[in-house]
């Protein structure tokens, strides 16, 4: 087997509202689109996102009404300082301030208007002082 590609689909209520966010702010941009559906993709390593509006019968019948909850969408970048600098301008919320754990990750979180997590990670070497 070869991967060509990664894409995470994602169940939310508002297709509009999570597509917007991912464009506007995280540099996505829409590759193909109908109703109850929209594709996202970037240019780079980023995974592309699939959105599905919830209750649509594409998705099995057990899970057509659930939402993407609990799951945390992390992108390693570099230049963390300057996306939470740039997201926090852009009147992004950013839901959980930047920090670094001990282990060596610097992060920090934003939240799009589904709910849906997405975590910014930098990793440095940690300080064992």
């Amino acid at each position: 087997m070869r991967i060509t590609a990664s894409t995470v689909s994602l169940t939310v209520e508002d297709i509009a509202a999570s597509r917007d966010f991912f464009t506007e702010h995280l540099g996505y941009r829409e590759q193909a689109a109908a109703d109850g559906f929209a594709s996202l993709a970037r240019d780079d390593a980023a995974v592309d996102i699939v959105l599905l509006r919830r209750g649509t019968d594409v998705l099995p019948p057990g899970r057509r009404d659930r939402h993407a909850d609990g799951l945390i969408l992390a992108f390693t970048v570099t230049g963390l300082d300057a996306e939470e600098r740039r997201l926090r301008s852009e009147g992004v919320d950013i839901t959980m301030p930047l920090r670094e754990e001990p282990w060596g990750e610097r992060l920090f979180q934003v939240t799009d208007p589904n709910g849906v997590v997405v975590q910014f990670v930098e990793w440095v070497t940690p300080d064992h002082s």
